[in-house]
């Protein structure tokens, strides 16, 4: 059986037809699907370019292929090219084909009217919450609220009506978005702990894009070296939208030097907002103490720049579950993060500040920073919590999913919803939401 996986990702193809990515979804992230299926085909944006730099990796490979739509870069443009982008998204549906799709996304509204109208099953893994993603200081756009009032509701209906969901938390975007695994109580969703949960015929669990092999990334001793040089923090984090709050750490760490803490950051990540935070760092007086490296190739360059770090910092204000952080925790390093998303199923409240809070932020790196023995205590915490998201143990939780929508899938016949029943016409309130 096929699948078909939506992707909010963009890609380049190149004239010899090969598809390309950097750094992440490359070939070995789709080919997790042939685990259980026989070919992949990903539809997302693919740009048609004449070469690409040295840093990209073949994102298309054997059993794996592309269903490229119109490339577009942010709301304008994807509704000047919508007729486009939707002919070529509900070309790419096919009956004989299951479908996955990674939400919260534009490009899955133009799949799931049909989805709803035949009845055919389709699973979602949900990596990120658009409530957040477009709160107020996240975007810089005048479509934000709409988006932000859209987006939530598209996504809670697509859980609600789908066969398999996955979530990349345990718990944070199952309360906003619950599935029909969970029962719902008279004020909240009722969270099971089970990791691998079936009700009602739908299959809920949670995994994440974490790619963490024992002998990489769990092999870093534990040491606390910077009791008597200068505290090298670090933070992993793209600099093309806001949301990754790189603004409020640099002002944290100008308020943590002011402090009297000798600190320097490391900023891994790029993106079109890099000026604006340089500017920021020299107007602060923090410039020569703040260091952008741009983007880095995943794996080994990260991890020795991870290694040559003291302290872990993400100042977010949305997130999924942040495989960023997961790597850092398994490289033993202390972390420190913002209370969003999944962040709490992370870290202890004692390692969380407000987001959005750059006082506050300062305030929880110059604890960590005056406590070695603190240090030590959550670099031996991190690695031991970062081991629940090694490879063996999200892989059976991927798999039972996979498993999961290909046997619904099997069993689907147009006109008959998933487990045989009568499609239902007319919308579907989501769980734990008005109509209204």
């Amino acid at each position: 059986m096929r699948v078909l996986v939506s992707s909010e990702h963009r890609f380049q193809r190149t004239p010899d037809g090969a598809v390309w990515t950097q750094p992440a979804y490359r070939y070995e992230f789709w080919r997790r699907y042939l685990e259980v299926f026989d070919h992949v085909q990903v539809l997302a944006r693919v740009l048609h370019v004449p070469s690409v730099g040295h840093d990209w990796h073949r994102a298309d490979g054997p059993g794996v292929d592309f269903a490229g739509i119109p490339h577009y870069i942010g709301p304008l443009q994807y509704l000047a090219r919508y007729r486009r982008i939707h002919t070529a998204a509900t070309n790419a549906l096919a009956p004989d084909a299951a479908v996955i799709m990674r939400v919260p996304s534009f490009l899955s509204s133009h799949l799931t009217p049909r989805l709803y109208a035949t009845g055919q099953p389709f699973g979602v893994e949900v990596v990120g919450d658009p409530l957040d993603t477009f709160g107020p200081g996240s975007v810089d756009h005048p479509l934000r609220p709409f988006l932000r009032w859209w987006l939530p509701r598209q996504l809670r209906e697509q859980c609600v009506r789908a066969s398999a969901v996955a979530y990349v938390t345990k718990f944070a975007l199952q309360a906003r978005y619950p599935c029909r695994a969970f029962g719902v109580g008279v004020s909240d969703v009722q969270l099971p702990s089970e990791a691998i949960r079936v009700e009602d015929n739908v299959l809920a669990t949670h995994y994440s894009s974490v790619e963490l092999s024992i002998g990489d990334c769990f092999s870093r001793r534990l040491s606390d070296a910077a009791r008597n040089r200068e505290l090298r923090l670090v933070t992993v984090a793209s600099l093309e939208q806001r949301y990754k709050g790189v603004d409020l750490l640099i002002s944290a760490i100008a308020t943590c030097v002011r402090a009297g803490l000798d600190a320097s950051l490391t900023v891994i990540g790029d993106g079109k907002y890099r000026g604006d935070l340089q500017r920021l760092a020299e107007g602060l007086g923090v410039r020569q103490r703040v260091t952008f490296l741009g983007q880095l190739p995943a794996g080994a360059a990260v991890r020795r720049e991870l290694d040559r770090s003291d302290i872990f910092v993400l100042a977010s204000l949305t997130e999924g579950l942040p495989r960023a952080m997961v790597e850092a925790m398994a490289r033993a390093l202390p972390c420190i993060g913002t209370a969003v998303g999944g962040i709490p199923e992370l870290l202890p409240p004692e390692d969380l500040a407000p987001p959005g809070d750059a006082a506050a932020l300062a305030a929880r790196i110059l604890e960590v920073a005056r406590d070695p023995d603190r240090r030590i205590g959550m670099s031996s915490r991190n690695r031991v919590r970062a081991r629940d998201y090694s490879d063996p143990v999200l892989r059976e939780h991927r798999l039972a999913f996979y498993r999961h929508l290909r046997q619904v899938m099997s069993g689907w016949t147009p006109g008959r919803a998933p487990g045989g029943r009568p499609q239902v016409a007319g919308t579907v309130a989501p769980c734990g939401s008005s109509t209204s």
